[in-house]
């Protein structure tokens, strides 16, 4: 059943249709005026296979390159074949290295907080924060089972790297399984969904709320799904619980013990100095990776019957490239195509397997450098689910209650 209303003050049809058994709404533009726009322009299959058109989108959302649509019958397998064997292999001595430059960046980066004037704190926290961020991606390693040989190894690192974030390791070690079984699928994929309509429907509360969220507090939204995703135990299953347990008690012991022992030492004001200013630049890392390796107004999320393997993890992820430094101390995860076709392959490594996927399938590859546009375009394109379109941005649906989006428009630089 198909319905239509035409909103006269912003131009704007909303279609309503059911799809596979849900209600679903589209909304779609009666005019456009200037620059194309990232949340309207209808991303097509037969679209991404014109080469001026792919050049087109683009310029207009910071990339450099936006990849052809891959083959339906090019399965997950057939990439994976083109890499080479040693890309694959643990490296015991890299492995610890790569714990050696995170402790020692780390440490240097307190030793900056310790010593910093209160003008120049921002930079020793960016520091910080982005070197602890590596004790994350050693943790991530860890759950992917490419750190080292041995389980038991793993599992100790992995707890103890995810303690200063007081993140749950098998919490999170679970539910991110779900993330690479279900990239960009919808309702299944553990990271950032788009926002439903039914949402934006159910409350003038919860419809705000949202549009922070998904506009200017994004790149911190990684906070809410630390939160909401790994410390109840309801998400889980019984076999399950009790390595979630263990972990959830570690991560209180260190909250119990670990704070005090700062405040005990340096006062509530070296709390906030020391771990929970640092802690606010890993999320904002934390945050910024996730959406940027899968969010795009050209990328889409699919239901289970649509959903390809191999287009989510190859067409469906982005190498981004950031500064130098950045890359060094978060152990390059923005090389994130490969780690999508194979989670096994260690950090180190991850370079060595891009270079391979670029040679072999790099025409349906998305490339981009850190930028402006690029995180503009997110921010303020790509919010509420649209089957035709994949995204509509929030000041087509809800305008009036839009203005966090219009200010991000107006007043984010617009580089490239």
């Amino acid at each position: 059943m198909l319905r239509s209303h035409v909103s006269i003050g912003s131009l704007i049809v909303k279609r309503d249709f059911l799809h596979n058994g849900r209600s679903h709404h589209q909304f779609l533009p009666l005019k456009q005026r200037g620059k194309l726009q990232a949340a309207v322009l209808p991303v097509t299959p037969p679209l991404l296979d014109d080469e001026g058109k792919r050049k087109q989108m683009s310029e207009e959302y910071g990339f450099k390159q936006i990849g052809e649509q891959l083959p339906d019958n090019v399965t997950l397998k057939d990439v994976m074949d083109t890499l080479p064997k040693e890309v694959f292999e643990i490296n015991d001595v890299k492995a610890w290295g790569s714990v050696l430059i995170s402790v020692t960046s780390y440490a240097f980066g307190l030793f900056l907080i310790s010593k910093a004037p209160w003008y120049l704190l921002p930079l020793a926290w960016a520091w910080a924060g982005t070197a602890v961020t590596g004790f994350f991606v050693i943790g991530h390693d860890c759950a992917h089972k490419s750190f080292s040989r041995n389980k038991l190894v793993e599992d100790i690192v992995g707890t103890l790297a995810f303690l200063p974030l007081i993140y749950p390791y098998e919490p999170w070690r679970f539910k991110h399984d779900r993330h690479h079984a279900k990239t960009n699928m919808l309702v299944e994929d553990t990271a950032w969904q788009p926002v439903w309509q039914k949402e934006i429907e159910s409350s003038s509360f919860l419809r705000k709320a949202i549009i922070f969220g998904y506009g200017p507090i994004r790149p911190w939204m990684s906070i809410a799904h630390w939160l909401m995703w790994h410390f109840d135990l309801k998400k889980f299953r019984s076999n399950e619980l009790p390595r979630v347990k263990i972990s959830l008690a570690c991560v209180f012991a260190f909250m119990a013990i670990g704070w005090p022992l700062i405040i005990l030492q340096t006062g509530i004001a070296g709390w906030f100095k020391f771990w929970f200013m640092p802690w606010m630049v890993y999320h904002f890392w934390m945050s910024t990776f996730t959406m940027v390796h899968h969010t795009a107004p050209h990328i889409p999320f699919k239901s289970s019957e649509e959903w390809n393997a191999a287009q989510a993890q190859l067409n469906g992820t982005v190498h981004c490239s950031y500064p130098r430094w950045i890359e060094i101390l978060c152990h390059d995860i923005n090389v994130h195509v490969p780690h999508h076709i194979s989670p096994r392959i260690p950090s180190y490594n991850l370079r060595a397997a891009h270079d391979s996927i670029k040679k072999n399938w790099g025409k349906y590859m998305n490339d981009a450098d850190w930028n402006w546009r690029l995180m503009k375009t997110i921010l303020t394109a790509c919010h509420v689910y649209d089957k035709e379109r994949y995204y509509v941005s929030f000041d087509e649906v809800v305008p009036e209650e839009s203005q966090p989006i219009r200010f991000l428009k107006k007043f984010m630089p617009d580089h490239a």
